[in-house]
């Protein structure tokens, strides 16, 4: 029977003296919300300026900004330029992050999954953890006869687009029947849904034999338990910022498709990165301008933070070229 976990929606707004005028809003993506959190943060100890940002899911930040009820929209999912165009949107990059698979079995470390066994969870093919694919990937681990709890995110998600498109890329079967999207009818019996990436991390923290996709943010910060995937090269690659560096080099984002790309399923390294994206509208300049000011400030003091929390600070160059994409857009 499917269930319906009911998490505690954590919206937890960064706000800093919100009711005060000049106060930036944004909302939408959870993906980045803790290094979001860190840059907003020290950001106000800097310039005593208010950014308020709510990790609502990038399907919200999306339908926010396009109505414009807030100054800036975070989504996970890149925008086409012809769907930025028809929005009247303009987007760029902040930061590279990673999608991980945690998990709760009690005794059970640095669990390896081949992607067979990957293909066999999401599809619904593999119920229990003592199954022969699991256990010919962990032949000394003490996998038990217990039904396979998988959890997946309950609102509109760039973190799910990401980890459905690396579905997609990596398994012809989920491609053809279910694709890359926001949000999926997923096709095991045994699931539970949760709000947010940090909904879905409590999920799994509190059930016994849950497996689920969470950033990889969130997963430290809970004490979740990561498994050890098979790359596109067939090396089993853990879930570590060096890995995640070595698979956000594959990333093609120019500003000439207003950096659209997506980087999931690279040629080697981690196998479930994504970069996450600010979006802003078009014919309010001078809010634009505010906020630029806001990511100009973190892109120079904000590695380090970034680093900390287990994202992939953008290169040099790529900081660059959004720097240019703003000159361009007169927003800078």
């Amino acid at each position: 029977m499917k269930k319906i976990l009911a998490t505690a929606a954590l919206i937890g707004s960064v706000a800093i003296s919100a009711a005060q005028a000049g106060t930036l809003e944004g909302t939408g993506a959870t993906f980045p919300y803790p290094v979001y959190k860190a840059w907003i943060t020290d950001y106000y100890k800097a310039t005593s300026n208010q950014v308020n940002y709510s990790p609502t899911g990038s399907g919200s930040g999306i339908q926010e900004v396009s109505a414009r009820h807030v100054d800036f929209g975070g989504s996970d999912k890149p925008l086409k330029p012809s769907v930025l165009k028809e929005k009247g949107l303009f987007m760029f990059p902040t930061v590279v992050g990673a999608i991980t698979f945690s998990y709760n079995i009690p005794g059970v470390s640095k669990l390896k999954l081949s992607e067979a066994a990957i293909s066999g969870i999401t599809l619904g093919n593999i119920e229990y953890w003592d199954a022969a694919t699991l256990k010919a990937d962990n032949p000394d681990a003490n996998l038990p006869h217990e039904k396979i709890l998988f959890v997946h995110r309950s609102d509109k998600s760039g973190t799910t687009f990401n980890f459905t498109y690396y579905l997609s890329k990596m398994n012809s079967v989920w491609r053809r029947h279910y694709g890359a999207k926001k949000a999926v009818n997923w096709p095991m019996k045994n699931r539970v849904a949760g709000k947010g990436n940090f909904g879905v991390s409590t999920a799994i923290k509190t059930n016994k034999y849950s497996i689920g996709y969470v950033d990889y943010a969130d997963a430290v910060k809970n004490g979740l338990n990561m498994a050890v995937v098979e790359d596109k090269t067939g090396t089993y690659t853990e879930p570590t910022p060096s890995n995640f560096v070595k698979a956000a080099g594959s990333s093609n984002l120019d500003p000439k498709n207003d950096f659209y790309s997506i980087i999931a399923y690279p040629e080697s390294g981690y196998p479930i990165v994504a970069a996450t994206f600010i979006l802003l509208p078009k014919e309010k300049q001078a809010k634009d301008k505010e906020v630029t000011k806001f990511i100009d400030y973190a892109y120079k003091n904000g590695d380090a933070a970034a680093e900390k929390l287990g994202y992939v600070p953008l290169p040099k160059s790529v900081k660059d070229k959004v720097r240019g994409y703003w000159e361009a857009k007169g927003i800078k």
